[in-house]
């Protein structure tokens, strides 16, 4: 027969790997990227159908153009077929100041849309975070156990974080009709590269858009 002093340590044990593992989730958790929408406009007169697009250019206006790529390669995916890159379409015969003769050939092209991203501002946030008390739960049978863990408690040391918010906005236009028929501000912070930027950014711009009837819910 094993003694309480052995069971006792085994859950004594066990609840410091819940513990553990429990502190480990939350700095997890804290440590995910999140996008949100700060502002959004759209033409109130104008509803997105399926169907109603069929070839839209997707622009990504960011300094690197791996970057650039990265995120317009991304974007199209959304877009299961219709989306063409303007890395891929406006070629170097273009001149990007010229913006009749974009204009022209886009229209000429039968475009339906274009989608840019642009990249507004990285904002660099110093926060401190207090040191964290913790008291051990409590769910244990017997007086001794209840007494002891009364007493203990953990606790873990202040520090800092340097978090980066990238402030990207996205704009429709509409081709045809040669004018901007939504536009978003959104705020992401600490994104673990383009593509996750990207996607959430995507998510969210698709979930307001479907929030405020702009298009079709499928």
């Amino acid at each position: 027969m094993k003694s309480p002093i052995y069971n006792y340590n085994k859950k004594n044990i066990s609840s410091k790997g819940y513990y553990l593992l429990f502190i480990f989730l939350i700095m997890l958790i804290n440590s995910c990227s999140s996008t949100r929408i700060t502002s959004s406009w759209r033409d109130p007169n104008k509803q997105i159908r399926s169907g109603d697009w069929n070839k839209v250019l997707v622009v990504a206006l960011l300094q690197s153009d791996t970057n650039r790529r990265r995120a317009e390669d991304e974007m199209v995916t959304y877009l299961h077929g219709k989306g063409i890159t303007s890395y891929s379409y406006l070629n170097d015969e273009i001149n990007p100041k010229n913006e009749e003769a974009i204009r022209n050939k886009i229209k000429k092209d039968g475009f339906d849309a274009a989608i840019t991203m642009r990249l507004i501002d990285v904002d660099k946030e110093k926060i401190y975070t207090p040191e964290q008390h913790y008291m051990y739960p409590t769910y244990y049978s017997g007086f001794v156990g209840y007494y002891y863990r009364g007493w203990v408690h953990y606790s873990t040391p202040g520090y800092y974080t340097v978090t980066k918010k990238f402030i990207i906005e996205t704009v429709i236009y509409s081709i045809p009709d040669d004018k901007i028929i939504w536009s978003g501000i959104t705020e992401t912070y600490d994104p673990i590269g383009v593509k996750k930027l990207t996607d959430e950014i995507a998510l969210v711009i698709r979930k307001k858009m479907i929030e405020e009837g702009f298009i079709e819910k499928q």
